[in-house]
């Protein structure tokens, strides 16, 4: 026998065998596997850390235009030197600045917060005059809460269902991993003094009089102690006002020298703030088959108020949730009154879960199917060994998933879904070329099984380190995609390692404990003899032995790829980054008339509940008006949590189970899409149907930015936006097309006549404070009730019927500094004005956004498109549109871009690797021409799909689109035909080493390949058949499917084909 060479490998191989080092390493792995998968913390999606912060400064009565200079840009400019910043947005409205830091994904949060209050106490120095405060606000994706609890009654009010949450909240921050815990919607409780201005000028009182009275008669404090008679004496003055009585029983002037009562001149009421939201769930027609609907019948609507719970950093938001619903089940029983029930309308505890338990099944059907394939073709002993590899490949993997701080999501288990057919390579290759040196009956049983993974186990290294490469570059995505895709970049390398580990390690050992040799009068095993030889011969005979068959096959080949890439070239294929989740919910984002009142866009919210109320799929709605509703990512993303005024709603729509649905939620959602917008034209309002997305949250699925010259006139961006905006809607497949510049608002100014008020004492201070007293109120101090748990505030106002009016307004009285009063309408004059509106920044350039949606098209080709317009009949000049800045597009670009430099640099390093192992600088083309010609399968493949699964849902075309998922099934399945590429060279090389002709090396080594070949393709097939029911890695998995008929064949024929026209003159390769 030849001698061999040992290497590192061949001993630890040695090692492994003739110990019991390998029973060990099952029990540990096995044993540590279970414990991670236990103690991992679960959620439905990756955490991407995004550290932002809202900076609001407030600066009362100044102009739009004066906050953005004295304000926005002295902050935009401060904010936007700190390192780790990637985006700095701010909002100029009059009298008030929001500026947004964004800093770089992966930023440590608490590190940028104290960048922020660093640079900002640099700078105080710089403030302007004016400013009434400023406050920063820190938001990260921990803020999102996770489960949302609405408090519904057709009994009790919006006040008492607010005071009962109240209680409710407190209760649920008990639970140990809760973080912030919010209401929404609800009236809180107030003290309201109601002026009335007839009494007020009988009684020669002012209201600012009134509220100065107030302030002061509110007091209480320590004043200080004595000593006598041995003791100190603490002494204490006051006290404050403890209830409604008291304020009304206080004593606010003297008149006639007579005193003046609050009650004399005002109406006093403790009771529920004014209305300034509306809150209401409302049962659908799914609502009678779910258990947790809340006791309404469908077409039913309640009054509702919503708790939502965010989670602490780091906590397992499965146990979290379960315990909100265990302290929800004691609270039902012991504190909700009769009247009052619970549903709870988000929980992402329990979707989490879900997905992670389907997934897991996902992957033991997937197993099941992979061991019962091996064990059917090459015997129970052979499936028994392959099949105990992967629970140890995946339980080493998911250890080190948790010991690197990942979490158990969808990303981490399709990860390992997708290395299933990866990692069973390692041991098929093993077991079966054991096997066949068992049958040669050449060699004593150890030194067979040794001999035959040393064969094997340098093509198999080299494969192995090919696919970690080909998965890393999605290490290097930059933006929200990469932490997206993080636990895929380092769960595949990782289970390659492992199923490296135990191909090395375990699976020899199995082996040559449990296969069986041939008995003694059995035929010693020969490849020439076998059906596989058989066939393979008359497959490649044709073209081995014609160089001009073999060159017409590869031509053939270059004309199918060209086929391919045609295909998507002119969107047969059509194609988008990010797929369509199937979510269980669905958002109406109502955007009514800036102006409209709260009753109006109630009115409009009450349409779209009524119509919501007659989709099957609809189990509960809960519609919040004059403020937004509790967040998600994707509202985090795009500020839906800013979003408080009359003219604005938030309808959240809770559907079926997607088991119990027929539909899809994207489907539902352009099925329901002309009707929503049927309302919105009647009721003069923007309505936004929003999904949840898969991936990361963007402003909006197309977004354009316009930006003009330094000296434009913001009035003209907004005009140039707003001409893009309705070139963009007569885009095929866009919907709710939009600008970000509000339209115009009506206002009131009240113009001050200096000198007459100055005639009377009067300044414009006290004009200032009166008005605002009349119509915003005034807060006077809070009422110290016992028992209260939150304060309970004293609001000055004028009754709303006395405040409607503008001519009622000029009847207020203002006390001058000499004594007498003065009404309103001899100091001044109400002009008729609109609001200026919000002047945006990004970066410190003035900005507006074009915002919309695509039904039914990928939005490439939307951009693609408008931009090819935008140079036939461009913008005004000096204006410029930006299409690369956010949304989808943005994503689609940095993704691509960052996947093809890291891709390429990936391809060199396989083949500088595959140049080390061969010694040839042919070779590795010959090798690598698997990965491009996987195209040729799926492209095809997808085409055909959609003629079979694509459909037309509510007038909008619902594609099977060629997504981001589907391009990484491009690189897994790159993986797998280059390691089969690499296996069947390395043999094709050794056969030839050892003195057979060129042509029948091939043969010989196409045929011994064969059947790992096949069982390789088919345990992948079966591993990725599961996900082709999932809605977002279904691409990846129907990449694979179509994929790897054609490349198996390819690898088997192409390959060989091109390596026989290389080296068809050598008696061996090169090397």
């Amino acid at each position: 026998m030849e001698e061999r060479k040992h290497s590192v490998t061949s001993g630890i191989l040695q090692a492994f065998l003739k110990g019991n080092l390998s029973i060990l390493l099952i029990l540990i792995s096995l044993a540590v596997g279970a414990a991670a998968l236990l103690i991992t913390p679960r959620e439905e999606d990756p955490q991407i850390v995004v550290p932002l912060a809202d900076v609001m400064v407030m600066m009362p009565g100044s102009s739009a235009a004066e906050v953005e200079q004295l304000v926005s840009s002295r902050l935009e400019k401060m904010l936007y030197q700190i390192d780790g910043v990637e985006y700095v947005y701010s909002m100029s409205r009059p009298g008030l600045s929001v500026v947004t830091v964004r800093f770089f994904v992966g930023e440590d949060r608490e590190d940028s917060l104290i960048k922020i209050y660093n640079k900002i106490f640099q700078n105080i120095d710089q403030t302007t005059p004016g400013i009434a405060g400023w406050v920063v606000k820190p938001i990260e994706i921990d803020d999102v809460p996770i489960v949302n609890v609405t408090l519904h009654s057709r009994e009790h009010g919006t006040h008492e269902l607010y005071r009962i949450a109240e209680v409710v909240a407190n209760k649920l921050q008990r639970i140990p991993d809760s973080a912030k815990i919010s209401i929404h919607g609800g009236q809180k409780r107030v003290v309201h003094v109601y002026l009335d201005t007839e009494r007020l000028a009988a009684y020669g009182l002012s209201s600012m009089e009134v509220a100065g009275a107030l302030q002061m008669s509110n007091a209480q404090a320590p004043g200080g102690s004595f000593a006598q008679a041995n003791r100190e004496i603490a002494v204490e003055t006051g006290p404050f006002l403890h209830d409604a009585d008291e304020v009304r029983r206080l004593m606010v002037g003297v008149h006639q020298n007579r005193p003046v009562y609050l009650r004399d001149v005002a109406e006093v009421v403790d009771g529920s703030d004014e209305l300034n939201t509306y809150t209401r769930f409302a049962a659908g027609p799914a609502a009678a088959s779910v258990t947790d609907a809340g006791g309404l019948e469908p077409g039913e609507s309640a009054d509702a108020v919503t708790i939502a719970v965010a989670k602490k950093k780091g906590s397992n938001a499965v146990r979290v949730a379960q315990q909100v619903h265990g302290m929800l089940d004691d609270l039902r029983a012991t504190l909700l009154p009769e009247g009052v029930a619970t549903t709870v309308t988000r929980d992402y505890g329990h979707t989490a879960d879900e997905k992670v338990n389907d997934l897991v099944m996902n992957l033991a059907m997937g197993l099941l199917t992979v061991v019962g394939l091996i064990a059917l073709t090459m015997g129970w002993r052979e499936g028994l060994i392959v099949g105990l590899a992967i629970p140890i490949t995946y339980s080493i993997t998911l250890l080190f998933n948790y010991l690197f701080g990942y979490t158990i999501n969808r990303v981490t288990l399709f990860a390992l879904i997708l290395a299933l057919g990866l990692l069973v390579d390692n041991p098929i290759v093993g077991v079966e070329n054991i096997s066949r040196f068992l049958s040669m009956k050449k060699f004593p049983r150890l030194q067979a099984v040794a001999l035959a993974m040393e064969e094997v186990m340098p093509p198999i290294l080299l494969a192995t380190l090919s696919i970690i490469v080909s998965f890393i570059p999605m290490f290097f995505i930059t933006g929200m995609m990469g932490p997206y895709m993080a636990p895929m970049a380092l769960n595949v390398p990782l289970t390659m390692l492992s199923s490296l580990l135990v191909a090395l390690a375990i699976t020899p050992w199995v082996a040559g404990k449990l296969l069986k040799e041939k008995s003694a009068d059995e035929a010693a095993y020969d490849v020439t003899a076998t059906g596989t030889y058989r066939f393979y011969r008359r497959l490649m005979s044709p073209f081995v032995s014609s160089r001009a068959r073999s060159s017409f096959l590869l031509l053939a080949v270059a004309a199918l790829f060209a086929f391919s890439v045609f295909l998507a070239a002119s969107g047969r294929v059509p194609l988008k980054m990010l797929p369509f989740d199937n979510k269980n919910e669905l958002q109406v984002v109502v955007d009514m008339p800036e102006g409209s009142t709260l009753e109006a866009t109630d009115a409009a919210v009450r349409e779209i509940e009524a119509y919501l109320q007659t989709v099957p799929e609809v189990v509960h709605v809960v519609s919040t008006v004059g403020e937004g509703s509790p967040m998600d990512f994707n509202g985090l993303v795009r500020k839906y949590y800013l979003r408080q005024a009359p003219h604005l709603a938030d309808v959240r729509v809770n559907l079926l189970p997607r088991q119990r649905r027929d539909m899809s939620s994207h489907a539902i959602a352009l099925r329901i899409r002309d009707d929503i917008a049927a309302i919105g034209e009647r009721t003069g309002a923007l309505l936004r149907i929003v999904e949840v997305p898969p991936g990361p949250p963007v402003m909006a699925t197309v977004v354009a930015e316009v930006y003009g010259r330094p000296d434009q006139p913001y009035a003209e961006l907004i005009a140039a936006a707003e001409s893009l905006r309705d070139r963009l809607a007569l885009e095929d497949g866009v919907v709710e097309a939009d600008t970000s510049a509000e339209a115009h608002q009506q206002k009131l100014f009240f113009r001050v006549d200096r000198e007459k008020a100055g005639l009377n004492g009067i300044s414009t201070e006290d004009i200032v404070g009166t008005l605002r007293l009349a119509l915003a109120g005034m807060p006077a101090g809070v009422v110290h009730a016992p028992r209260e748990q939150n304060e309970l505030p004293i609001v000055l106002r004028l009754p709303r019927e006395k405040r409607s009016d503008p001519e009622r307004l000029k009847t207020l009285r203002v006390k001058g500094r000499m004594g007498h009063s003065v009404q309103l309408g001899e100091l001044g004059a109400f002009e008729e004005d609109t609001v200026d509106r919000t002047i945006m920044h990004k970066n410190m350039e003035p900005v507006v956004f074009v915002t919309a949606e695509m039904a039914g098209r990928g939005p490439a080709y939307a951009v693609l498109s408008q931009q090819a317009e935008l140079k036939k009949t461009p913008l005004p000049e000096g204006i410029r549109a930006v299409w690369t800045g956010e949304g989808e597009w943005k994503i689609t670009v940095d993704v691509f871009r960052d996947l093809g430099i890291a891709f390429s640099a990936a391809l060199l390093a396989i083949y500088v690797l595959l140049v080390y192992e061969t010694g040839s600088y042919l070779l590795p083309i010959v090798i690598m021409l698997s990965i491009p010609l996987t195209l040729i399968g799926i492209m095809p493949g997808f085409w055909l799909l959609n003629g079979l699964m694509g459909k037309t849902v509510g007038g909008y075309p619902d594609p099977v689109f060629f997504t981001a998922t589907a391009m990484i099934g491009m690189i897994a399945l790159g993986g797998i035909v280059q390691r089969n590429a690499i296996i069947l060279i390395d043999f094709i090389r050794s056969t030839s080493e050892r003195g057979q002709p060129l042509k029948e090396a091939i043969i010989e080594a196409g045929a011994v390949r064969l059947r790992p070949i096949f069982l390789t393709a088919g345990t992948t097939l079966l591993g990725a058949w599961p996900i082709t029911f999932d809605p977002i890695f279904s691409g990846l998995a129907w990449s694979i499917i179509f994929g790897l008929f054609i490349s198996t064949a390819f690898t088997l024929v192409v390959v060989p084909v091109a390596y026989g026209l290389l080296y068809n003159k050598q008696t061996q390769p090169e090397g």
